[in-house]
């Protein structure tokens, strides 16, 4: 391919983030800078997956997409790595969308100030630029130096003129030299004997656009470990808590802010723009940091990591199971990613007291958290956790009245937590979730919003209906607005098993052009009866 366009970079998304998954593990295992704590490959994964999930799906202009992919990038940002990655990903796009200008008709180039190879090289260098300006005290060694060496082979590659494929080998390549190098130029990584974590999953990612390009598929094997030289690198002191939160403030305010949390820890890095911000440092003074951000703005979404309690978070922790009751096969999916159990329900379809109880016996935990997710099977799962207190078995229902709402449970579970610690996390995140679902009224009735009859579109509010359309966009954006109303910064869409994908692109659309504060991701949820389930967190 000779064009970079809107399939090409849904290609890329798609490509790299399958990558990252099949090398997450080998990354995690090179991790031991800035903090040896084995979760490289997992932040790049999951900043990389909310990328992806904020690219709409349907008809986009390249400005509309590679916008997405990079806000996405930022607002789920993981870690060192993948705040530096977040950086690097929308500096590329917003320099592409300067360089190739497109007509927002049909796509094509309105104003070509140069050529496509030329543009991508470009870009490269300006994200790796980029890149730096936002870390506080770069270190070479690290992704910096595999991000400028890669923009450094692209731009010799197309100062030749060279394809925009050519060009895309070139970066790839230099970034491979450059990450081989970087066990030498830095100490940490010389006396554990690895390549930088992730400078490794930087290649991964070029690698993947390299696939997309040249149309051959590239398979970049992470460097393996080599004879450590010196002591390990496991024994090295520093900041015993990471930082990480969202902070909205003036851009004119950032370049002093960031040289202030320098003094207050390492590992400083602080991008965005336009107002918002991802803030990342490793301090032994959380409140301070904090602090300085509540001085210039609005810090939101606060994660604090407690580097000693996350030494061995990678590894799968026996003891406790989480059951969840499911209305479709993409949520029976998105749960067992998640690490539940399913068990079948919802409308139609009732979970029983006996199927919870073999769940229960057959996972074999002495601890047990139960999401029903829906009202009904509240009682259903409260019965079974009597029975199974009986046998000496600790359990839990939250009561998720809703399948949104276990969603969101199930994204704060950890199972390195005490019971009780998690079981107040996955309540907290279930009880600030607002729920609402969309669907077709299959006889006359009446209800909350008053008399409906067969075909009309009902809209539902926290279990009511609320209201009644002709049209099941009317509601669906109806709902949408009435759950947003008390304010939120997460919308949630799961898609029912005939939903229409209009349905869903439409009220995507509405929300990204009204709220623009919220994130949005979308779900294949494979649910009856009910075209859409909305969450709001």
């Amino acid at each position: 391919m000779e064009e970079l366009t809107v399939e090409v970079l849904r290609a890329w998304a798609r490509t790299a983030l399958a990558e990252l998954a099949r090398a997450r593990t080998e990354i995690d295992e090179l991790n031991v800078y800035p903090v040896p704590d084995g979760d490289t490959g997992t932040n790049l994964y999951l900043t990389w997956e909310a990328a992806c999930d904020a690219l709409p799906k349907g008809e986009l202009t390249f400005t509309e997409a590679i916008q997405a992919f990079g806000r996405g990038a930022l607002l789920g940002a993981r870690g060192n790595s993948g705040v530096i990655t977040s950086q690097l990903i929308r500096a590329c796009g917003l320099r592409l969308d300067e360089n190739l200008p497109r007509d927002r008709e049909n796509g094509v180039l309105a104003d070509p100030r140069m050529s496509e190879a030329a543009a991508f090289a470009d870009a490269l260098k300006y994200a790796a630029d980029a890149a730096y300006g936002a870390v506080a005290q770069p270190v070479e060694g690290t992704m910096l130096t595999v991000a400028r060496a890669a923009a450094t082979g692209a731009m010799t590659a197309a100062n030749d003129g060279k394809t925009l494929a050519d060009v895309c080998l070139a970066a790839v390549a230099s970034a491979r030299q450059a990450l081989t190098k970087t066990t030498e130029q830095l100490d940490v990584l010389r006396r554990a004997g690895v390549v930088d974590a992730g400078g490794a999953g930087l290649v991964v990612i070029l690698g993947a656009m390299e696939s997309v390009l040249t149309g051959r598929h590239v398979r970049v094997d992470v460097p393996a470990r080599v004879e450590p030289q010196g002591e390990s690198a496991e024994s090295q002191d520093g900041p015993a808590y990471e930082v990480m939160y969202l902070l909205d403030a003036p851009d004119d305010k950032v370049g002093d802010f960031r040289q202030s949390l320098a003094g207050l820890g390492d590992s400083v890095v602080v991008v965005g723009g336009d107002g918002l911000w991802n803030v990342h440092v490793h301090t032994d003074d959380v409140g301070a940091v904090i602090e300085h951000g509540i001085d210039i703005g609005r810090p939101h979404r606060i994660r604090v990591t407690h580097f000693a309690d996350q030494a061995h978070h990678h590894e799968p922790a026996p003891g406790r199971a989480v059951i969840a009751v499911v209305a479709g096969d993409g949520l029976a999916d998105l749960y067992a990613e998640a690490g539940a159990r399913v068990i079948r329900g919802g409308p139609g379809r009732r979970c029983s007291t006996g199927e919870l109880l073999q769940a229960i016996e057959q996972s074999q935990a002495p601890e047990i958290v139960i999401l029903p997710n829906d009202q009904d099977s509240i009682a259903v799962a409260e019965a079974a956790a009597t029975a199974a207190r009986q046998d000496g078995i600790r359990v839990a229902v939250i009561p998720t009245r809703a399948q949104v709402q276990g969603l969101a449970a199930i994204a704060v579970h950890d199972p390195e937590r005490s019971f009780d610690d998690d079981v107040v996390h996955l309540s907290a995140a279930a009880g600030q979730t607002r729920h609402g679902a969309v669907t077709i009224a299959t006889k006359d009735a009446w209800t909350m919003a008053g008399r409906c009859r067969i075909g009309d579109a009902l809209g539902v509010v926290d279990g009511d209906f609320a209201l009644i359309t002709e049209e099941l966009e009317t509601a669906a954006v109806g709902v949408v607005d009435r759950l947003l109303g008390g304010g939120g910064e997460l919308l949630t869409i799961v898609t029912g098993r005939d939903a229409d994908p209009a349905l869903a692109e439409a009220v995507e659309r509405h929300v990204r052009r009204q709220r623009k504060d919220v994130d949005v991701v979308v779900y294949d949820g494979g649910q009856d009866r009910y075209p859409l389930l909305i969450g709001v967190e």
